[in-house]
């Protein structure tokens, strides 16, 4: 017969944890400490596409820039506070 677990190690192994090393911690603290030369814009700023891109994802339709801001196909956009720019089609 199968081991099973109890309520609460189930429960405790399902809940949410902190996750570390992801794509939108990474970004935060590479927008804060942007190495380029000249420095790549900031999120907030109008020509925010032009940071370089640090992870580039083409099969999945999105691009991560050196600002932290995430980069769909579409050009809509996913700030590092998470305001959606919409889809520029």
């Amino acid at each position: 017969m199968p081991a099973t677990t109890s309520g609460a190690a189930r429960s405790q192994a399902l809940a949410p944890r902190a996750v570390t090393g992801t794509a939108a911690t990474s970004a935060a603290a590479l927008s804060e400490h942007c190495l380029h030369q000249p420095a790549c814009p900031p999120s907030d700023a109008a020509d925010r596409y032009r940071a370089h891109v640090v992870a580039s994802h083409p099969e999945q339709g999105w691009s991560l820039l050196c600002n932290g801001v995430i980069v769909f196909d579409d050009l809509g956009a996913l700030l590092p506070g998470s305001e959606l720019i919409p889809a520029q089609r």
